[in-house]
């Protein structure tokens, strides 16, 4: 009798340590955290009309003290180098998210990281195509379903285009996008009112460096609007003292607005647009100079496998506030157009690009500093108004 009520009693302990372990709700995808590892790979091969001597496609960044052009301009962002075969980026992504936080750890490779990090030293593994730049490093907490907060180094909200070569329909960037800013250090909330709306604040070191220039910090904002379905206007602004030390800060002050807006009128054609206008004081006494532009986007799906987008663009920096960033020279305006083809293969993966740039310089008459405002021609003078260029890009995602 004792051992059948012995049995009956581990049976029973059995069955309701079994419905104990049922009732608990098992844990989600989500709950568990989830792990995931992306990247790309780009190159390209350029070839540039004006045939320059330096076989750059940076024009000239000015004349120096004795009168004489000198080569250093930064008419294009990237794609630099003509008559060769270039890496472009290499990115290895790595993210962590579950329900309350995301973690993202994006590195980049080889000849353009360095450029994405502009303003800061050359990467641990040194320059060229073997550098090795953070692009991002930052987390984000969830604190509700409508409030999140984000720490580290993160990409700028500021512009329509991105570093990400998969990601831009064109592949050679603009004006716009190379006066950054590139990547911001800081903290930044985000609100979510609804699917529609959306507001982003936060407070950052200063523009496009790892170690802040002196103790004053930027402040970052974002407003995000759907007026309807396919239609989305982010306004964006930034505003930070850019002065190079603490003994200079008084009165310098840098301002950038920006209106980034795209629509998918339809399953197959799609408008873009972005427009800035910034202001930069350098101390005490200066007067403010501006700088800005506007860019027109358009793509259309032709088939499943290829697609067109154009981009337009007018930048204007006569002011030369910006001219060590783009070089513009003492201060000039570009109109530039570009035609890319876009050929989807690989299920995806596999990007190519065929794309044409025309960027033109507008043509002035008169003496003094004018070499500033043109390009190379094959006998390494700076004699051109435009410049033409014909690349085939190769972008490999994962």
């Amino acid at each position: 009798m004792r051992k059948v009520v012995l049995l009956a009693f581990a049976v029973t302990t059995l069955f309701f340590n079994a419905n104990a372990q049922d009732s608990t709700p098992a844990a989600t995808e989500e709950d568990k955290g989830k792990f995931t590892f992306s990247g790309y790979l780009d190159s390209y091969y350029l070839g540039n009309f004006n045939k320059p001597l330096s076989r750059l496609n940076t024009g000239a960044s000015g004349l120096d003290e004795g009168g004489v052009t000198v080569i250093g301009g930064n008419a294009r962002a990237f794609d630099a180098v003509a008559g060769q075969f270039s890496l472009g980026l290499v990115q290895t992504k790595a993210v962590y998210s579950n329900k309350k936080s995301e973690a993202v750890i994006d590195l980049t490779f080889g000849p353009n990281a360095d450029l994405g990090n502009y303003g800061n030293y050359v990467g641990p593994l040194g320059g060229g195509s073997t550098a090795l730049a953070i692009k991002q490093a930052y987390f984000t907490y969830k604190a509700t379903d409508k409030l999140s907060f984000t720490a580290g180094q993160f990409g700028t909200h500021i512009g329509y285009e991105v570093i990400d070569a998969p990601i831009n329909y064109n592949y050679s960037l603009s004006n716009l996008f190379n006066n950054g800013p590139f990547y911001h250090i800081g903290l930044k909330g985000t609100y979510a009112f609804s699917d529609k709306v959306a507001l982003m604040a936060g407070i950052v070191n200063n523009i496009d460096n790892l170690y802040d220039n002196n103790r004053a910090k930027a402040i970052i904002s974002q407003l995000y609007v759907q007026p309807v379905s396919g239609w989305n206007v982010y306004l964006n602004w930034i505003g930070s003292n850019e002065a190079p030390s603490q003994t200079t800060v008084d009165g310098a002050y840098y301002s950038l607005f920006d209106l980034t807006t795209s629509y998918q009128i339809t399953e197959k054609f799609f408008l873009g647009l972005n427009a800035a206008m910034g202001s930069e004081k350098g101390g005490s006494g200066d007067d403010a100079k501006t700088w800005g532009g506007v860019a027109l986007y358009s793509n259309v799906a032709i088939s499943d496998v290829f697609g067109l987008g154009a981009r337009y663009e007018y930048f204007d920096n006569t002011s030369g506030v910006r001219a060590v960033r783009n070089g513009l020279g003492a201060g000039t305006t570009v109109n530039s157009v570009t035609v890319t083809g876009n050929f989807t293969l690989a299920d995806g993966h596999l990007l190519i690009k065929p794309e044409y740039r025309l960027d033109s310089y507008p043509k002035l008459s008169g003496g003094g500093n004018e070499q500033h405002q043109k390009f190379e021609d094959s006998d390494g003078v700076f004699s051109k108004n435009t410049q033409s260029t014909l690349t085939l890009a190769f972008i490999y995602k994962f």
